[in-house]
């Protein structure tokens, strides 16, 4: 079945609070710790652009037992058919899946789990053809196998991708901008994996910029990289600057911060 309006057309979203322990998030490179004062207000910020675009927010309480669980996009994928829960590659976070099921049960009527291996959200592109499933050092061939078979109990096709070396999560390196258009990293662009798709390449030194978010008609994208915004606004889209800089300190991307879907 098509699944384009799944793509970026919604109206609910889960969050969660960040926790003080967030300072203390897993990442990739060590560029310091972000302040907690600054992580609460750009989460703030982030729900209230999610709500200017047209969303109802439920807001989780935070977890300080888990200090990426402000990161719910890793531990379930949601559609409007119904929710999938994940099993996050890294082991400090595996228990934030059983934290984030009962938001699940109470907004979708059917909630599978991944009958084995491993698999992050972060490594998985909603696209107009298919849902791709990234695998990298979060998830493995059985995660993403067994990820196939439950998407395709909700009616959607599963596709197998391998990340380029390099790139922490696949979103890490790409977003979809529209059904045609994919916002990518030179180095991504390069693998081959959007030849069918337009791909708008990040200016030099901006690709932390690729995790952008679509939702309905605006497009949100971290506010310091202002070549990005510039390249997105000459091209036509409504672009909603959202400030990220501390957040980003521990891997933040835009859309690992909410879970989406049309109700």
């Amino acid at each position: 079945m098509p699944i384009s309006k799944t793509c970026y057309h919604f109206n609910s979203a889960i969050v969660r609070k960040p926790s003080p322990s967030v300072v203390n998030g897993l990442r990739a490179e060590d560029r310091g710790n972000p302040n907690f004062d600054g992580v609460k207000s750009e989460h703030e910020a982030y729900v209230e652009a999610l709500e200017a675009a047209g969303m109802a927010v439920t807001v989780l309480p935070a977890l300080d037992a888990f200090p990426d669980s402000v990161f719910v996009e890793d531990p379930a994928l949601v559609f409007s058919e119904g929710a999938i829960l994940l099993r996050p590659g890294a082991v400090p976070r595996q228990g934030e899946t059983k934290e984030i099921a009962p938001a699940l049960h109470d907004n979708f009527d059917r909630v599978l789990e991944l009958p084995n291996g491993y698999a992050d959200g972060g490594d998985i592109l909603v696209t107009p053809d298919s849902v791709k499933i990234g695998l990298s050092a979060r998830t493995d061939l059985a995660g993403a196998n067994g990820l196939i078979d439950q998407l395709k109990k909700l009616g959607h096709k599963g596709e197998i991708v391998n990340t380029p070396k390099g790139v922490l999560h696949f979103k890490t390196a790409c977003s979809l901008l529209d059904e045609e258009t994919i916002l990518v990293t030179s180095h991504m662009s390069e693998s081959g994996l959007f030849e069918g798709f337009r791909n708008m390449i990040l200016p030099e030194g901006e690709e932390p910029a690729a995790n952008a978010l679509r939702i309905n008609e605006t497009v949100l994208i971290s506010a310091k990289y202002e070549r990005t915004i510039d390249m997105l606004d000459q091209a036509g889209f409504s672009v909603v600057p959202v400030k990220a800089a501390e957040i980003e300190k521990i891997d933040a991307g835009l859309s690992c911060m909410s879970l989406r879907w049309f109700a």
